[in-house]
């Protein structure tokens, strides 16, 4: 037996009894599980001995996603670069961000118009052809690789397109791929679905089931119509699903995003959502990805509040996801930015912090999805603040018909009925650099790019991974272009997925511009975070209440480092004091500030360290 053989069989073994106990008690299927362990063992010995090396130093260093030195960013291949090879020759300039992480927005192939944004997928083993190829990919990896880079992309674990092989046969009425998904050929089973089971889109796609009257039955399809619900009661499913998961591992990815987590398992009379199997699946993956490809990382899509997304870590002895998004933070993010409240915000980010060490946040500002307001309407309404006027509240707010906002934006998937929506913009036009520039407002300009720049440092400052979209190094504007494309012109999430503007980034250097601005603005505090061990992912982290709802302070302590970030959530000054003393450094000028008295300006932010 070789050294590499060895290494498969330890990890088998390390695995093996609870991977098999977790199996039959899923699937009570003992020659489905013994296909599995072979198909392990198949794919560890194709997988490619670069990423086999960089396997066994993650092993050693089983941290190391954690580092502070990680940032990310995510972006669509054809609106940043046009294709993969694309995106290779434009990893200098990534570089240039300091960014190491890439997450490639989807691109495995998936039928145009009826794609939901690349998440119908037709065939897990393709990119799309516009895009490029498998070896293309592995290509970007392999060099992502030697620039100490790492590669994410999204795994569409929940369903497939109506375009997929299986879902093709299934609609001819074979039984065996018709059992792969969730058929019925009457309305009674659908309709008692339906009675517990919520919308994900009620507006643009209502129901969790579609009619083929082609076949005469109903299908699920939780999303979109074209987008057919997996069975994971299926054993075949689960056993494919892992092939097609080790199979893009082996191209050379580093982190893959499980997308729509809680949704995997369906049981009738509940909500489908969050069910105990869902863990079950997940918990199993994490052990093959251990076994086959250790230095893969999971990043579980959870859009849920706060007490339903920490149990997707798992546990320290049985995790289940890596890392998981920090969605629920990111919502209340944009709903302090409307209300100058960050009481809510700081409550969420005090639940955050007393979570173990080991678990980790990916932490954002906007991603390639609209904005839920899924909030904690509980205490917002202990503060008066009732879910259907205060959706509408932010919702106006948003799209800048709220007295006083400099946001622009659109809505998506607007419910009048309800009051009820979601959000779709650039971190630049929310924060008021697109209507500061129509007005030709250099004031309203200044403001609204510091905010911008408040709000990442914010977000730089919590716990966890930093991930920015593409554009938005360089305040990216919404892109109105979109509604002359029939293909897109119903999705209004498509007004921040605009192309990226590459005149914009050659203005990057150009202090003067706006571009330049925001460029070397985060420039300077990534660098910063790069250099102080207090941003460490095990630093001690807590909320500091200043008796003032409009500023948010966080301290930071590791080593005999203190830090204390502040930041001014109103657009007038706040003048508080801190139940801390002495004299500090302001991180961004090198200045000394004594505390405890601090003026602060309108969107305005201080990051403050001081040795002990």
């Amino acid at each position: 037996m070789s050294k590499k053989e060895g290494l498969f069989e330890q990890r088998m073994q390390r695995h093996h009894d609870e991977l098999r106990w977790l199996y039959m008690e899923l699937y009570n299927n003992g020659d489905m599980f013994a296909e599995l362990c072979d198909r392990l063992k198949e794919y560890d010995r194709v997988r490619n001995p670069k990423l086999k090396r960089l396997d066994e130093q993650r092993e050693a260093r089983p941290g190391w996603f954690k580092d502070r030195n990680m940032l990310g960013m995510m972006l669509y291949i054809d609106n940043f670069a046009g294709t993969i090879n694309g995106v290779k020759s434009k990893l200098d300039y990534l570089q240039s961000c300091q960014v190491n992480t890439i997450h490639l927005m989807p691109f495995l192939d998936s039928p145009e118009g009826r794609s939901d944004g690349g998440y119908a997928v037709a065939d897990f083993r393709k990119v799309r052809p516009d895009l490029g190829t498998m070896e293309d990919l592995a290509d970007l990896a392999e060099e992502c690789h030697d620039r100490n880079m790492n590669l994410c992309m999204d795994f569409v674990m929940n369903h497939t397109s109506e375009d997929h092989e299986w879902a093709v046969k299934a609609r001819q009425g074979d039984g065996e791929y018709m059992s792969r998904y969730f058929f019925y050929d009457n309305y009674d089973i659908p309709a008692q679905y339906e009675a517990t089971v919520p919308q994900v889109f009620p507006t643009t796609a209502p129901g969790n089931f579609t009619y083929l009257p082609e076949i005469g039955h109903h299908v699920m399809t939780t999303f979109y119509p074209y987008q057919w619900d997996l069975n994971y009661r299926n054993p075949r499913v689960f056993n494919e699903m892992m092939y097609n998961f080790l199979y893009l591992a082996n191209q050379g990815m580093d982190i893959i995003r499980i997308d729509a987590v809680p949704y995997i398992w369906k049981e009738l009379g509940t909500q489908c959502r969050n069910l105990p199997q869902v863990h079950t699946i997940v918990r199993m993956m994490r052990m093959i990805g251990e076994i086959v490809c250790p230095g893969v990382v999971l990043l579980g899509e959870v859009v849920m509040e706060p007490e339903k997304v920490a149990p997707y870590f798992g546990t320290v002895e049985k995790p289940e996801c890596h890392m998981l998004y920090n969605v629920t933070t990111m919502a209340t993010t944009w709903n302090s930015v409307a209300t100058r409240d960050i009481r809510l915000l700081r409550q969420q980010m005090d639940i955050v912090n007393r979570l173990p060490k080991e678990y980790t946040f990916l932490n954002y500002l906007r991603c390639h999805d609209d904005i839920g307001w899924g909030l904690d309407y509980g205490t917002l309404r202990s503060w008066g603040m009732e879910e259907v006027s205060h959706k509408r509240f932010l919702n106006a707010f948003f799209t800048g018909r709220e007295e006083g906002s400099v946001s622009r934006g659109e809505l998506y998937n607007d419910d009048p009925r309800l009051g009820d929506a979601r959000f779709c913009g650039t971190t630049a036009s929310m924060c008021g650099i697109e209507s500061a520039q129509q007005e030709k407002d250099a004031q309203k300009l200044e403001a609204a790019i510091r905010y911008d720049l408040m709000l990442h440092a914010y977000m730089l400052t919590q716990s966890g991974i930093p991930m920015l979209y593409s554009g938005d190094e360089v305040a990216q504007l919404n892109d109105y272009t979109y509604r002359e494309n029939p293909a897109k012109a119903v999705d209004s999430r498509y007004v921040h997925r605009g192309t990226f503007r590459w005149e914009a980034a050659e203005k990057a250097s150009d202090v003067s511009t706006v571009p330049g601005k925001v460029f070397r603005g985060l420039r300077e505090l990534e660098t910063i975070r790069k250099e102080q061990n207090v941003f460490d992912a095990d630093a001690d982290t807590w909320t500091i209440d200043v008796q003032d709802p409009s500023v948010l302070v966080i301290g930071r302590y590791k080593d005999g480092c203190q830090m204390i970030g502040i930041f001014n959530f109103h657009d007038l000054d706040r003048n508080i004091t801190l139940n801390e003393e002495g004299t500090y450094r302001n991180m961004l000028t090198g200045e000394t500030q004594e505390l405890p008295r601090i003026s602060l300006p309108g969107h305005d932010f201080l990051w403050l360290l001081k040795k002990f």
